[in-house]
């Protein structure tokens, strides 16, 4: 069973990334998404979103980064795949799932599930543009409005030459509400023969229990539910070999907020630092009823020097 790390753009950064592996269960993980529109980004654009490219595209955890390209013109997107290639990447990902309207209008991410033919153009350029030794991957949703067109995204990402699919089993419509759909990713690897993995709505070891059963699907992709429960991969990991499973204690989980603070303070302005830690304990706060006080405490904090002292860091090990 792998375990990934999903990439969610402005939340999933390598700070988050850094932090969330330190914990174990997670085998791999993946960039938010590197937009790409008609021209060669250059070095250092790919370095801001994907810095562990300079250390073996690995997190100091050791566990490995995959970079993922948004964008509709396939010959752009295969130039990007291939530089990227060439700076260390070790897998290609491909992104049609995103249901931000700022990126579908400006034909990005989901909205391009309504066009299977370019789905398949875009993954076969990309594919002859990057080493064979490269896999190239895809991420997709259901559909845009409907889950009519799933079926025959999937076969076009296939037939392109896409070494495996995640499969966020909800339209771009439904955005983040629940349910998951996840009978549909069991009928979507009826018609492929390569992996099909679940993504959505995986909170708990209970969750993923559900998903497998109704899906069959091995290996799973987590957001949301990693981000709020940074021990969940673990947690799951040992459940499926039939240990017990341990839950991180709110305790154990400080030393691991306060490097996120101190990561945030070193490559962060002091304006955009409080909103960064904010973001993360408020989602903490769906596994942590410790996160809700905590959250009380910094909801109106902008000085970064109180906000360490309420963590108990000083500024200084943040140079």
């Amino acid at each position: 069973m792998q375990i990934a790390l999903a990439p969610m753009e402005g939340l999933v950064d390598d700070i988050l990334r850094d932090v969330l592996t330190q914990v174990g269960g997670i085998d791999w993980c993946v960039t938010e998404f590197i937009r790409v529109t008609e021209r060669l980004l250059p070095e250092h654009y790919f370095h801001k979103l994907a810095s562990e490219l300079l250390n073996g595209s690995k997190t100091r955890a050791g566990v490995p980064l995959r970079v993922q390209l948004l964008g509709s013109d396939p010959v752009c997107l295969a130039e990007n795949a291939a530089f990227a290639a060439e700076l260390g990447a070790p897998v290609i990902d491909l992104n049609f799932g995103c249901p931000a309207k700022t990126v579908n209008k400006s034909r990005g991410g989901a909205v391009l599930l309504k066009e299977p033919e370019l789905l398949h153009s875009i993954l076969e350029h990309v594919r002859r543009a990057v080493p064979a030794h490269i896999p190239v991957t895809a991420k997709m949703r259901l559909g845009y409005d409907s889950t009519e067109p799933a079926l025959d995204c999937a076969r076009a990402l296939e037939a392109g030459g896409a070494e495996h699919i995640v499969v966020h089993a909800r339209t771009k419509v439904d955005g983040y509400k629940p349910p998951a759909h996840w009978e549909w990713i069991g009928k979507i690897q009826d018609v492929v023969k390569i992996p099909i993995i679940a993504n959505g709505e995986i909170w708990t070891v209970d969750d993923w229990r559900r998903c497998r059963e109704i899906c069959g699907a091995r290996d799973i992709m987590i957001g949301r539910g990693l981000v709020a429960r940074p021990d969940l991969g673990r947690q799951i990991a040992a459940a499926e070999a039939g240990r017990e499973v341990v839950e991180m204690t709110w305790q154990e989980l400080q030393p691991l907020i306060r490097e996120f603070w101190l990561q945030a303070l070193a490559k962060m302005t002091r304006v955009q630092a409080p909103g960064r830690l904010k973001q993360w304990v408020v989602l903490l706060t769906k596994s942590y009823p410790e996160a809700t006080v905590m959250f009380d405490s910094l909801r109106r904090e902008t000085d970064c020097e109180r906000i360490s002292q309420m963590l108990g860091v000083t500024e200084s090990a943040a140079a």
